[in-house]
């Protein structure tokens, strides 16, 4: 029976019903977090690993002690409250903890913390289904994706379900995940893993799960804030959406936030959903209370992101655990490579939608390497670059945590038209903010996002001794990128389908760049315009 019912919308992002409260009401509060991305240790404002003066300071973010201090003092503070703790996925990748140790202390430390359940993220295939599947017979809480599907006799065959229902507080309450359908392009799950529309998906599973007789339905998806919200108006019965996968911060106080908190969308029938969505890396625990009717209809939705600053006091055994888990590390993390002259950026917002300082840093460090070979331009994808650096000593560590993947250069020789074609594919989801965004070296290019996708970019020169001429489209060029963009991630199926004499097995992309930053100490990072963004002012992107 699809819920209706006819509420009152209050000031930031609050929802609440107009009349009184009913006897029946049953409340719940769901404590989530997303895309923590192996951020074991504190982070600082650049979301890399804190150092020893920024902790000093009171400068230090998030790191799971925190979030396993914040989890339990809320647990202490609502006993007795109908709870349920939530990770809307990306637990892998993105520190040395994750390229050490792989999805062990993922495990344990969510096991210790006590999770209901978890969304597949598009990064638990970063090393394909076998560390995923490692993952999941090591938890002892579900890990659970709906339109993620296994090929029958397949390892992940049969290894988690599309929704677990849990009872809450006497009431039933469903969960249920999906994962954003490009997960194919932009890691790595292989072969026997294919992925049904979500929203197509949900649809079928919210029948399902209202046949069973459960009438509180949260989703748990791993598809971005922009496709949690086409999903809040497509779909009648899901009352929550708690998201991941695009870093969003939402906020009913901060105007620098992407939205509120939570977002409200309405349902086909016209009952606000609310949206939340907990930025990434351990900084923010989401914290939301959501109001039921006896018909199992959210009446009311308050919450707001819990910042992990230094006013959390971690907890001091997981302190312990991870200093000793980070022994072998701190050798290689502290080694100094070099120094910066100012910040070095490599924000999301910046190396998705616009020429970066940390891309030029990485696509000029690669190409130098290569130069030697006949390669002329280097292509990185804006979304391989996951944090910034800050300004001073440079440390192996810092280098690790921008590029944690341990990429490879790879070479190739490619047409001037299929180059063109790649740069189309990487300007294609600019206003999604996705990872595929070019930041390039030897190259430069002009794009205007108000043109249809596959004829945005406009213009195109190439470096030819000390000038830029316009790109040959017959001509072949030698070009460098890292193995996984060469073989087709990110959407750069040109790279994977014409790429000739390609070889993929080059040096490691982060020793690359620290021996680069070495070479040339001090480094002054730096944009010189290398790409230019024609959209026409006053563009408003289509809605999804």
């Amino acid at each position: 029976m699809t819920k209706r019912l006819a509420i009152g919308i209050l000031s930031a992002g609050a929802l609440a019903l107009s009349a009184g409260t009913a006897l029946a009401d049953f409340q719940l509060t769901i404590l989530h977090i997303n895309d923590l991305h192996s951020r074991i240790e504190p982070i600082n404002k650049f979301d890399s690993t804190c150092s020893a003066e920024e902790s000093q300071a009171g400068e230090c973010f998030g790191g799971i002690a925190r979030v396993k201090s914040a989890i339990d003092g809320k647990r202490q503070e609502l006993s007795g409250a109908n709870l349920l703790v939530l990770d809307a996925g990306d637990e892998f990748q993105g520190s040395l903890y994750y390229s050490t140790f792989k999805s062990g202390p993922v495990a344990e430390f969510m096991n210790g913390i006590g999770f209901d359940a978890m969304a597949i993220g598009n990064h638990e295939f970063d090393d394909g289904p076998a560390e995923l599947d490692k993952l999941i017979g090591a938890v002892k809480f579900p890990i659970i994706s709906g339109n993620t599907v296994p090929a029958k006799g397949s390892l992940l065959d049969g290894k988690y379900k599309g929704y677990v229902v849990k009872e809450i507080g006497g009431q039933k309450v469903a969960v249920v995940s999906v994962l954003a359908t490009d997960t194919a392009e932009t890691s790595s799950p292989g072969k026997d893993i294919t992925f049904e529309d979500e929203v197509t998906y949900l649809q079928k599973a919210v029948k399902e799960i209202e046949a069973e007789g459960v009438d509180k339905i949260i989703a748990l998806t791993h598809v971005g804030y922009l496709k949690d919200q086409e999903i809040a108006s497509k779909i009648d019965g899901i009352d929550v959406i708690v998201g991941g996968h695009s870093h969003t911060y939402l906020s009913s106080t901060d105007d620098k936030a992407a939205g509120p908190y939570p977002t409200l969308v309405n349902s086909p029938s016209g009952v606000p959903v609310p949206i939340v969505t907990a930025y990434a890396y351990s900084k923010y625990l989401g914290d939301l209370t959501v109001t039921f009717d006896d018909k199992g209809v959210v009446t009311a939705a308050k919450g707001a992101p819990l910042l992990l600053d230094a006013s959390v006091k971690p907890d001091e055994g997981y302190v312990a655990r991870v200093e000793e888990l980070g022994k072998p590390l701190e050798e290689l993390k502290v080694k100094i490579v070099g120094s910066s002259a100012a910040i070095i950026d490599g924000d999301r917002k910046s190396c998705r939608a616009v020429e970066c300082s940390m891309g030029n840093l990485v696509a000029d460090a690669t190409l130098e390497r290569v130069a030697g070979q006949g390669i002329t331009i280097s292509i990185a994808n804006g979304g391989g670059l996951r944090a910034s650096i800050d300004a001073g000593d440079v440390s192996m560590g810092e280098v690790l945590t921008v590029l944690p993947f341990q990429n490879t250069l790879a070479t190739f020789q490619i047409t001037g038209d299929g180059i063109r074609e790649a740069l189309e594919n990487g300007v294609s989801q600019v206003d999604e903010g996705a990872g595929r965004f070019p930041q390039v070296s030897g190259l430069k290019y002009t794009f205007d996002r108000s043109k249809p996708v596959g004829s945005r970019i406009t213009g195109v020169e190439v470096k030819e001794g000390d000038a830029f001429v316009p790109l040959d489209p017959a001509k072949t060029y030698g070009v460098v990128t890292n193995n996984y963009v060469r073989a087709g991630g990110d959407g750069f199926k040109t790279f994977a389908d014409k790429a000739v004499n390609a070889y993929d097995y080059g040096p490691n992309l982060e020793d690359v760049v620290a021996e680069y930053l070495t070479t040339h100490n001090p480094y002054t990072p730096y944009t010189d315009g290398r790409i230019t963004d024609a959209t026409p002012a006053g563009y408003v992107p289509p809605k999804k």
